[in-house]
């Protein structure tokens, strides 16, 4: 019950909070700085210019997740500087299937997300002039064992484009820098200072 009500208020609150920040705020940064000096506010706020964009952009032709992956939770406080996915900025919402097992953030030989958890992570950048600029929506789909994702941990990779359309994914290639992750069963976490206490 404390992860549902966490899962709906930190959504709700979150992406109602990026919208109405866009409205009263100068949308362009520093396009020199460093992503790494980015202060948590300042990445919130590049966050509130981009939002109703990447929604927007990933639902435009109608794809399955596309459409609906606002509706899930947000799995952090937040948006993190960038890491993987090309120095983009990430954030990932899960369906109702992984919400509960992802943000608990587990590890651990036996550690596994249950099969049809599908977790979507918008990502976006910015331009040299220093505007936010969306990427794709990169989407992981946990299936059954003993299929053809059994060499990718079980997972099927997907994206969609900012024109939402599907991106072309090469299974191996997303795995390969997942497989680094084996002990999360393959995902990466958001960073530690947004993650959500769940203890």
């Amino acid at each position: 019950m404390q992860s549902l009500l966490l899962k709906t208020a930190g959504a709700a609150c979150f992406v109602l909070t990026a919208s109405t920040v866009a409205h009263a705020q100068d949308c362009t940064f520093d396009p020199d700085k460093d992503f790494f000096d980015f202060e948590q506010a300042e990445v919130d706020a590049l966050y509130s210019c981009v939002s109703d964009r990447l929604a927007e952009a990933y639902a435009k032709e109608g794809d399955e997740i596309g459409t609906v992956y606002r509706d899930w939770g947000v799995t952090a406080t937040g948006p993190a500087a960038p890491g993987a996915h090309s120095n983009r900025f990430l954030l990932t919402f899960a369906n109702d299937v992984a919400y509960e097992t992802y943000v608990q953030y587990g590890f651990g030989d036996d550690f596994s997300m249950p099969v049809g958890s599908v977790l979507a992570k918008e990502s976006y950048s910015l331009t040299k002039e220093g505007e936010p600029r969306p990427g794709p929506l990169f989407i992981m789909t946990k299936v059954e064992a003993g299929g053809e994702a059994e060499e990718f941990g079980n997972w099927v990779y997907s994206a969609v484009r900012t024109n939402g359309k599907p991106m072309g994914i090469q299974q191996g290639f997303c795995h390969g820098c997942h497989s680094a992750f084996a002990d999360q069963d393959s995902m990466g976490y958001p960073d530690r200072d947004v993650r959500f206490e769940t203890n």
